[in-house]
């Protein structure tokens, strides 16, 4: 079996494209389950945020599965396939294992660095999980991604760079309606975007935040951190007209602010310029508003193109230096688990062998003194543990370097063994050799 990661991002894909890609947790269920279905795939996990859609998935074969998970994921969004292959990426197993450690960083984000990741990463393998749609592959793999991006938070300044995406936004809405520090702002939406954009805002000196969301506990709870006020969803237009810079991330499937809205407000505004920060994906605020005099609009698409360059800072050298090691090393850790088997029926095979030796022994002299026997016993484990010494210890080296597979593959048909079976891991191994017994002296 083997890592499939297929999906479309920021890096390569349209905003009109992602957008159109979105999936809802209900949706992102039934895709996992339709995936599941296919006789090419054993488990499969969606994740679908402003800046991806994405399958990791567990394929029996690589051609079958990766057919199969590009079909359905059309089907999913209702975007063509043709339409969609362009712009798909496709990660497979060392390299899809570097691209979900890297995801969990916040390293792939459009924002560098963005903690959001983890939770909407945690939340897909939650709901695959309860679903019974994840295994052993990918509950293993995400969970492990999860640990690396929570050390990457930990361990480096990564966060400072994550505040890059509404900091471009709020230093391109000064060059419009000046100074951050006299504005005006209302935040739509109380999530870790909207969180994320209160605090940057409120830390830049901005002297009056409003927030508004549909869950009005939440705005004033927001509020209260920020230093701002909330305001009820139902009257959130209301704050249209009194903001300089309106910071919208809702993750609603339409628009929360029509051009119609804006005009209205504009008309109290009198003239003022007014900037639109438009987080959201599908977008939240009506692409006309752009046609409205002393209007401007930036959506992530720009600020895509501003933050181009924000990978080549120290911090994310850090981050990228941690995900490295920890790709190397969870590759290290599954190369040794996948020969263990090997290693566990040659030894298994070997006990056996000196089982039936031993009793074939016993047989044909009975008058063999304990003492005599037992020493016949230790001296034939001394000479199977030789034997086995130089095979198991090479298998386990090459298994680090990444060559173990060949190397198991060629032990198991000189040796007849079957890793699968049940007595090789019920089977006591040899005994060990006492430290004056230790091979080779």
């Amino acid at each position: 079996m083997s890592l499939i990661v297929l999906g479309l991002s920021h890096h390569g894909a349209p905003i009109e494209l992602l957008e159109a890609a979105v999936l809802d947790q209900g949706a992102r269920g039934r895709l996992e389950a339709a995936i599941i279905s296919s006789e090419h795939v054993v488990e499969a996990v969606v994740v679908s945020t402003c800046n991806r859609t994405e399958v990791y998935a567990e394929g029996l074969t690589f051609h079958g599965a990766l057919a199969d998970v590009s079909e359905a994921l059309a089907a999913a969004t209702g975007v063509p396939l043709t339409d969609l292959q362009p712009h798909l990426y496709v990660h497979y197993e060392d390299r899809g294992i570097a691209h979900a450690f890297s995801v969990a960083a916040g390293l792939d984000s459009m924002a560098v660095g963005e903690a959001q990741i983890l939770g909407q990463l945690r939340d897909s393998l939650t709901r695959a999980q309860r679903r019974g749609h994840v295994g052993p592959a990918l509950n293993t793999l995400l969970q492990q991604a999860l640990r690396v991006g929570k050390r990457v938070h930990t361990e480096t300044a990564i966060d400072d760079v994550s505040r890059s995406l509404v900091g471009a936004g709020l230093a391109a809405a000064a060059e419009v309606v000046g100074p951050i520090a006299a504005a005006r702002v209302l935040v739509i939406g109380a999530g870790g975007m909207g969180a994320l954009a209160a605090t940057t805002v409120s830390q830049a000196g901005v002297p009056s935040v409003t927030i508004a969301n549909r869950g009005l506990v939440r705005a004033e709870r927001l509020a209260s951190r920020v230093g701002g006020r909330a305001l009820a969803w139902e009257s959130r237009l209301e704050g249209l007209a009194d903001a300089d810079i309106v910071i919208s991330s809702t993750g609603a499937t339409g628009v929360v602010v029509t051009a119609r809205d804006v005009e209205a407000a504009a008309v109290v505004r009198a003239g003022r310029p007014q900037v639109f920060v438009d987080l959201g994906l599908p977008h939240d605020v009506d692409l006309a508003v752009t046609d409205l005099d002393g209007i401007t609009r930036i959506g992530l698409a720009e600020l895509g193109e501003m933050l181009r360059h924000t990978g080549d800072v120290p911090q994310v050298q850090e981050a990228r230096d941690i995900v490295t090691g920890e790709v190397a090393a969870y590759l290290t850790e599954r190369s040794a688990e996948a020969v263990a088997p090997t290693v566990a029926a040659l030894r298994s095979r070997a006990q056996q062998v000196v089982d039936d030796e031993m009793n074939r022994l016993s047989r044909r002299t009975p008058e063999l003194a304990d003492g005599d026997r037992a020493e016949v016993q230790r001296t034939v484990h001394r000479i199977v543990e030789k034997l086995l010494h130089a095979p198991t210890v090479r298998v386990k080296e090459m298994a680090q370097a990444g060559q173990g597979g060949s190397y198991a593959k060629a032990l198991s048909e000189l040796f007849d063994l079957d890793p699968r079976e049940v007595s090789v891991v019920s089977t006591p191994p040899i005994l060990p050799v006492t430290d004056d017994e230790e091979v080779g002296r």
